[in-house]
């Protein structure tokens, strides 16, 4: 995982995630009842910063409910998934680390019946 520096100012302080390194961020908003599939990436990691109470994660065989503001780091390779077990939407905060492309994704279960390898 990268590194990441938390820094003092006078009015408070900043935890810097990414400092002029290659990363894509993305707003991720998942629908009351609905899951992202289990699924693992070979060519990057990732941080989910949980934006709203009642997202539920899983890394690897374990699964949790986050609240808002909890920090959910998933190395390269490791399965995981988003979902949203209660009825309102939530959403994730996602950096990711190296190389994003549809193409790297592995899907081991997928409520949608899309295709194992890719988009």
């Amino acid at each position: 995982m990268p590194a990441v520096s938390f820094v003092e100012r006078p009015w408070g302080s900043f935890r810097q995630y990414a400092h002029n390194a290659p990363c894509t961020v993305s707003l991720m908003t998942v629908l009351p009842g609905q899951r992202l599939s289990l699924q693992s990436h070979k060519g990057r990691a990732e941080l989910w910063i949980v934006l709203d109470d009642g997202a539920r994660v899983q890394v690897g065989d374990s699964a949790r409910d986050c609240r808002a503001g909890e920090e959910i780091w998933i190395r390269a390779g490791e399965r995981h998934r988003l979902s949203c077990p209660g009825d309102r939407p939530v959403r994730v905060l996602e950096v990711a680390f190296g190389n994003w492309q549809q193409a790297d994704i592995t899907r081991y279960e997928d409520d949608f019946d899309r295709p194992k390898e890719g988009e």
